[in-house]
């Protein structure tokens, strides 16, 4: 069991796309609390390996599976519940993310694959966190503990994807779908928000930070630089922590200014 820390005590946090980035960040802030930690992996064991090992303190494991499957979903709540001793908070950040080869603008794709992109989007950034959320929900209701849901939504959900309007579209739902858990799972003790990054340098995406396209992204923001994923994870800590209850159903931006709403 770890040890109690100046931040309350030790508790069981299941990370999905904790395999590298911000999920990797994510899972690293949380250990460093000493906190218990369950690195989820879509596909890249060797990465989320490499995430666990890296991890302070002890009792993390890891826990793969494709969460476009709604059994492989409660299969990775069920595991994380029973090794953690418990899931007293998930952080929904697995997603198919922007990129070149799932670009599908509306004028230039074919329908087929319009459908293609769309259908996997929408399976794992939006039903797949919302089956997991109901998973551990119903694990923390049963327990009668209360816990924290944190999405890891975009930017992108506000300002437009022109490009991938089915990862903008996704992340939107997914910021609606925080809110209403904000509200149904209140009454159990359980917190609901959503962090929306804007651009974030992520090993993923560092070849798009070089040249004329990465000085781009850095003037976005009035500071001159993109955002890092340490920034994210130090927002999804304290919307987990219980100081941050009262902050359920917020929807926080992390963009540098790069983009405001009203």
């Amino acid at each position: 069991m770890s040890p109690m820390n100046p931040a309350g005590p030790a508790r069981g946090v299941l990370v999905t796309g904790a395999s590298r980035g911000i999920g990797r960040a994510v899972a690293h802030a949380f250990a460093a609390r000493g906190d218990r930690v369950a690195v989820h992996y879509g596909s890249d064991a060797a990465q989320a390996e490499a995430t666990l090992a890296a991890l302070p303190g002890e009792g993390h494991i890891v826990v793969g599976g494709d969460l476009a499957d709604p059994d492989a979903a409660e299969r990775i709540a069920a595991t994380a519940e029973n090794a953690l001793g418990g899931v007293d908070v998930l952080v929904n950040n697995a997603a198919v993310a922007t990129s070149a080869a799932n670009a599908h603008p509306v004028a230039e794709v074919s329908y087929e694959d319009w459908q293609r992109v769309w259908r996997r989007m929408v399976d794992v950034n939006l039903l797949g966190a919302a089956n997991l959320g109901y998973c551990v929900a119903r694990h923390l209701i049963a327990r009668g503990a209360p816990g924290r849901i944190v999405h890891v939504g975009s930017r992108g959900a506000f300002r437009g994807e022109p490009d991938h309007p089915a990862y903008g579209a996704s992340k939107a739902a997914l910021h609606a779908l925080g809110q209403s858990l904000a509200v149904a799972l209140a009454p159990h003790g359980i917190a609901v928000t959503s962090v929306a990054p804007g651009f974030t340098a992520t090993d993923r995406v560092a070849d798009r930070l070089t040249g004329p396209s990465g000085r781009a992204l850095r003037e976005q923001s009035p500071f001159g630089r993109v955002g890092t994923p340490e920034e994210v994870a130090a927002a999804v800590l304290y919307l987990a922590s219980p100081e941050a209850t009262w902050a359920s159903g917020t929807v926080l931006d992390l963009n540098g200014a790069s983009h405001l709403r009203l």
